[in-house]
């Protein structure tokens, strides 16, 4: 019995080495020995076909600058250094100034240098340094720029730039794809997706003429004159303000459509300034109370609450009280849309306007003024 178990114990050991060979050596060779994965990879071309709009934001980034703005502000001095004792032993206080910062965006609109951003981007900034998306940096000069609409024009003197494909904002929907590229927090170029979420946007307070398209592509400060583009990387709208409480985007970010843009851009370019239409009035929406004293089937329309003595709309016999209902030919919707559409009319050209004055209404022309400096329509 003895025998047969000294056997039993030798055959067990001589198995279990030849076991712990063969599973560290060939482990392959053993049912459940660990087997190398069979991963398959995609060509290039099928890899090619992922949905996304890499394509779009790869032919508008080359477009889109980086812009840092720089100037110096005052530093409050110490109140102690008011105390004649104190400037008895430590003199006259210098006037301490430091260097702010600020970051923003912009979109190369020709080959020849010039660079369509945001007025409040470079607001009285010392020193503009334009940053492109290949590493190049150059200082860049002022154009021209229009408060009204906070545009500004800036020219760099480098060459081989990639400027923007400009689309068409008139036929931008509610519900299209959009990507908004610029530099949010002076982290580098980034682009963010969206959808336009609504057209048309007036009566914000942000600018003087307003029309914005809205969309919930994140905009966050620096963003600020880069490029909105659709899906094929075309530009629909130059990204200029976000409503928030926080400082960070919360979905709802403005853009001044490239049909504005680009009316004011090729002025400036021009003549380094912007012409616009006046007649001298100042108006305010129709509310539902005001339609229902003036016996209005709608809203639609401005109310003239104010008309500049010796203004175009005075001459013309407009007065406070009348309701202004057509402009050459178009529909009056509300104040906004009426100061944007006086704006686009040629200084010295005559305008027919359809106004309604106690119930009657009637047609009047007015010979368009040019608009001063800012301040009422």
């Amino acid at each position: 019995m003895r025998r047969l178990w000294l056997i039993f114990a030798q055959t067990a050991t001589i198995s279990l080495a030849i076991l712990f060979v063969v599973s560290t050596l060939k482990s392959d060779l053993l049912p459940w020995g660990s087997r190398v994965a069979t991963i398959r990879v995609a060509e290039n071309d099928q890899a090619s076909k992922i949905g996304g709009f890499s394509s779009a934001a790869g032919k508008a980034m080359p477009s889109v600058v980086n812009i840092f703005t720089s100037h110096e502000v005052k530093v409050p001095r110490n109140p102690l250094m008011d105390d004649p004792f104190f400037r008895r032993f430590f003199g006259e206080p210098e006037t301490q100034t430091r260097r702010s910062i600020s970051l923003g965006s912009g979109v190369i609109v020709s080959p020849e240098g010039y660079i369509l951003t945001n007025h409040h981007v470079i607001e009285a900034a010392d020193e503009i340094e334009v940053a492109l998306s290949d590493g190049r940096k150059t200082l860049a000069k002022v154009v021209g720029s229009d408060p009204e609409t906070d545009l500004a024009v800036l020219k760099i003197g480098f060459g081989h730039l990639v400027p923007i494909t400009f689309g068409h904002s008139d036929k931008v929907k509610v519900g299209d794809i959009v990507l908004a590229i610029g530099n949010p927090f002076g982290v580098g170029e980034t682009v963010t997706m969206g959808i336009v979420s609504a057209l048309g946007r007036s009566n914000l307070g942000i600018n003087t003429y307003e029309n914005f398209i809205q969309t919930d592509a994140a905009i966050n400060p620096g963003n600020s004159g880069g490029a909105l583009v659709d899906s094929e990387g075309n530009l629909v709208g130059i990204n200029t303000a976000i409503y928030s409480q926080s400082g960070g985007s919360l979905g709802i970010g403005f853009a001044i459509p490239v049909s504005l843009a680009r009316n004011v851009m090729e002025q400036i370019m021009e003549k380094g300034t912007v012409t616009r239409g006046w007649i001298g009035v100042e108006v305010q929406n129709i509310t539902p109370g005001l339609a229902d004293s003036f016996r209005l089937p709608d809203t639609r329309g401005a109310l003239i609450a104010g008309v500049f003595r010796g203004g175009p709309a005075y001459a013309a016999g407009i007065r406070p009280g009348d309701i202004m209902l057509e402009l050459d030919g178009s529909r009056i919707a509300d104040s906004s849309s009426m100061l944007n559409r006086i704006a686009e009319l040629e200084p010295g050209k005559s305008a027919s306007v359809r106004i309604l004055r106690g119930g009657r209404e009637m047609n009047l022309n007015i010979t368009v003024g040019k608009r001063p400096n800012i301040g009422k329509e």
